[in-house]
């Protein structure tokens, strides 16, 4: 088995996408609990011996890359802020829409308000049109309990 200088252990997806991307400690090719082929330990030294044969980065380049490394953000903060800016969305959209409901149902509200003030309305102008006319004011007065005039006086002028 190969052993690469500097190479480390895979960090592990979250939310058990392992499972769909594969063992970390699996070979291609092969089965997880199988052997490794003595084809892919020979590749393996192959790279080994490549590896050895290629000139070493210096020192500095080795730190960049792993200060690139340690910067680069984790899968679990990106997965955070997606769910955070989706629920964001999700939540602007449900406030949207529960006030445009809202405002239906006051529109709603106020055309059965003016509908029932037009038929109070109504029932007001046909009562001072009953009202206006000789026998309902004749009516109001005798149930106030004035009587009947009698027959004009007549004065003679002098």
């Amino acid at each position: 088995m190969a052993v690469y200088q500097g190479a480390r252990r895979r960090a592990p997806l979250p939310f058990g996408l392992d499972a769909l991307a594969g063992t970390p400690g699996r070979l291609r090719g092969g089965r997880s609990g199988e052997r490794p082929s003595e084809r892919a330990i020979e590749r393996g030294a192959r790279r080994t011996a490549a590896g050895a044969r290629a000139v070493a980065k210096p020192a500095a380049a080795r730190r960049a890359d792993r200060a690139a490394f340690r910067s680069r953000p984790s899968s679990i903060g990106l997965a955070i802020a997606a769910i955070a800016i989706v629920f964001s969305v999700a939540f602007l959209s449900l406030s949207q829409s529960v006030r445009v409901a809202a405002t239906g149902y006051d529109i709603v509200r106020l055309q059965s308000d003016r509908e029932r003030l037009e038929a109070v309305r109504q029932d007001l102008q046909s009562d001072v049109q009953r009202l206006r006319s000789e026998p309902a004011i004749r009516k109001q007065a005798l149930d106030a309990g004035l009587g009947q005039l009698g027959a004009p006086l007549i004065v003679p002028a002098r």
